[in-house]
């Protein structure tokens, strides 16, 4: 059946015409995994300023002499997206396939019969895989080819943030544990950040954005220490105990590298995209027989709306603990009396004697040290 449903070059050139804001619009939602944690702003092409504003001025006993002289504070943090382009080669007759072999998975075992805009729809789906990946760790490289090099992510822009101090322990918006965390601990430790958190940041409704890992150790924790408790009733737990079910375990599979846990609201976590402007598109191309080019051009950028610490917070893992090195291997060459035993050996290893008799070695037991 497949071989025999075909589309003309032309019916996909119109489809990508007629469709081409729900297509590109199909990379966001393949990744809504991540993204539905997060804001989006749509129709952002290069750059918008976001952030957030801070008036210190304040009501006082009535004085109609009194004058404030306090400024309106802006913390302005830039929002970039950054134009990327994808060429694609697919086979039109595979992917109709495969759409015919997803319908007859349905419940009701039917499904629309395949047009030229499902199979560009699910060429377009395909590059939320890669998209969704470089959420967190993407590093802007405009000389690169992948999803990876088209914009710095969060954990890109926190480590660069981190090196111009903007984010620290000074500011109260940065924790650096000095304990690896672990199954036994992890129930502690994020209780501990918790109590240490900024009353304001505290008193949201909060996300901690980490790895399915983090979960699955605070899941073991929390019943290594909980156990026996009446009010355990579950083994997963979604929320921090002693947030009042406001600091939410978001494990996120494209955080499994990374080093950090981030604490904030889903409003501050910024991603912006633009799939309607003149410089975005969408296009099929035949360059060789049996063979189409899925082509198109998108924008992307992510940022925090802002950094201070009554809304944010990034947590950086312990720096990880090197193996123990064995010690210098002792000298065991007995003309030099040399230590059998390697340096990093116990107290309870002696020096060797010196039994080579040319250089005087004494092998009288009687004369050994006690």
């Amino acid at each position: 059946m497949a071989g025999k449903l075909t589309f003309t070059l032309e019916q996909y050139q119109d489809a990508a015409r007629k469709f081409k804001k729900e297509l590109l619009m199909l990379p966001i939602l393949g990744s809504k995994d991540t993204l539905q944690f997060m804001t989006g702003r749509p129709g952002i092409r290069y750059k918008e300023t976001v952030g957030t504003a801070d008036y210190s001025a304040q009501f006082g006993p009535y004085n109609p002499s009194r004058r404030s002289n306090e400024n309106l504070k802006l913390d302005f943090r830039t929002l970039e997206t950054f134009l990327g382009s994808v060429v694609s080669d697919f086979e039109p007759n595979s992917a109709i396939s495969t759409l015919l072999g997803q319908g007859a998975t349905k419940g009701d075992g039917q499904m629309q019969t395949p047009t030229a805009k499902l199979v560009l729809a699910l060429m377009a789906k395909s590059l939320s895989y890669n998209l969704n990946n470089a959420i967190w760790g993407a590093t802007r490289n405009p000389n690169g080819s992948t999803t990876m090099d088209l914009f710095d992510g969060f954990d890109t822009i926190t480590s660069k943030e981190i090196v111009a101090e903007t984010i620290s322990a000074s500011k109260g918006n940065y924790l650096k544990l000095t304990d690896q965390i672990t199954k036994q601990n992890c129930c502690d430790v994020l209780k501990d950040i918790l109590f240490h958190l900024d009353p304001h940041l505290r008193a949201q409704n909060l996300y901690a954005y980490c790895s399915q890992e983090i979960v699955d150790m605070y899941n073991e924790s929390y019943q290594l220490s909980h156990g026996g408790l009446p009010y355990n009733t579950k083994y997963v737990q979604n929320a921090v105990e002693g947030s009042d079910g406001r600091l939410i375990l978001v494990p996120l599979a494209n955080k499994s590298n990374s080093k950090f846990i981030h604490i904030t609201t889903k409003a501050n976590m910024l991603y912006g995209y633009d799939n309607m402007g003149d410089e975005t598109s969408i296009n099929v191309k035949e360059f060789s027989p049996f063979m189409l080019s899925f082509i198109a051009t998108m924008f992307f950028g992510v940022q925090f709306e802002t950094i201070d610490k009554r809304r944010f917070k990034v947590i950086e893992f312990a720096d990880e603990t090197p193996a123990p090195q064995g010690g210098e291997g002792g000298d065991n060459q007995p003309e030099n009396g040399g230590n059998g035993s390697g340096a990093g050996a116990g107290e309870g290893s002696g020096n060797g004697g010196n039994n080579n008799p040319e250089n005087g070695g004494d092998n009288n037991p009687e004369n050994a040290p006690e």
